[in-house]
């Protein structure tokens, strides 16, 4: 079962790939993405390994080095050496791939876009989220090539979360 989520930024799309997780029979392996936050401000991202709990730094204000996106920069090499590693353990040890989130910084690494094209066609369950608007081709085929796409929102999130966790119950 392939299962796509995606919303406006704010909609609850990792806190529901969390209560998924945490509510169904399988074992889950992947990569989490989440703000950081420094006096109530965002300064940045982090890249978390679902399975282990390795943590890095996916993109931040005060990074010196890597690709510019935004006010941030990107650490390619935290996004290939926890999360595409955490895809690819997940891929060969789990029965649940997560993959939070494909959206335009994680796009930015052919790594990253292997690991998920990969997932795409081997994962035996998928629960991705993806950018809203991304153009990026791999994002619209998340979007158009899955079992199941929901649209989520503050107001039908707690369904959606029901809903996903019948699907792969």
């Amino acid at each position: 079962m392939k299962i796509a989520v995606t919303g406006a930024p704010g909609s609850g799309k990792s806190t529901l790939v969390a209560r998924v997780v945490g509510a169904v029979p399988l074992s889950a392996g992947g990569m989490v993405t989440a703000e950081t936050r420094k006096c109530g401000r965002r300064v940045g991202f982090s890249v978390r390994d679902l399975a282990t709990g390795k943590e890095g730094v996916l993109a931040h204000l005060h990074l010196e080095d890597g690709p510019s996106f935004g006010r941030y920069r990107l650490n390619l090499r935290d996004l290939e050496e926890i999360g595409v590693r955490a895809i690819e353990r997940a891929l060969a040890e789990r029965e649940l791939v997560v993959i939070d989130e494909v959206g335009p910084m994680e796009l930015q690494s052919p790594a990253f876009i292997s690991a998920v094209e990969r997932a795409l066609r081997e994962a035996p369950n998928l629960l991705v989220t993806v950018h809203r608007a991304s153009n990026h081709p791999l994002a619209y085929r998340i979007r158009h090539g899955v079992d199941h796409l929901f649209r989520i929102s503050t107001a039908n999130r707690e369904g959606v979360t029901e809903e996903i966790v019948r699907l792969l119950g």
